[in-house]
């Protein structure tokens, strides 16, 4: 089992940014996938970004007016692998969502995939 604690959430104001983490614990050996997903009132969940072990990362390729999630946001795993962050910058209020982190292993050979209980970013219009 992987259990996933988020933290960094929290109100800002258009423009400002926000930095969220994600310790991951337990068998974090079978951890190969760590990212974030996000979810807005109403609407479904969605990527934001995700990175494998000691790869390169994965951006949602969602644009909202002129930049994409690539121009603003920023993951990363700290060099253990067992935590991730997501540096969020020049917020608006359309990422208003809560944020959930998402882990991704292998088990004997099966997918198991963990998340975290979430954590809202408010971005006020």
């Amino acid at each position: 089992q992987v259990q996933l604690v988020e933290s960094g959430g929290g109100l800002v104001q258009p423009g400002g940014s926000l930095r969220l983490s994600c310790a991951a614990s337990g068998s974090t050996w079978s951890i190969n996938d760590l990212g974030w997903y996000r979810q807005a009132l109403g609407k479904q969940r969605e990527l934001v970004a995700t990175v494998r072990r000691g790869g390169s990362p994965n951006y949602a390729e969602s644009v909202q007016g002129r930049f994409t999630i690539r121009d603003r946001f920023s993951i990363s795993r700290d060099d253990a692998e067992t935590t991730v962050y997501l540096q969020m910058n020049s917020l608006k209020p359309e990422d208003t969502a809560v944020y959930y982190c998402n882990a991704v292993g292998t088990v004997a050979g099966l997918t198991r995939v963990y998340w975290g209980q979430g954590t809202q970013v408010t971005v006020p219009s």
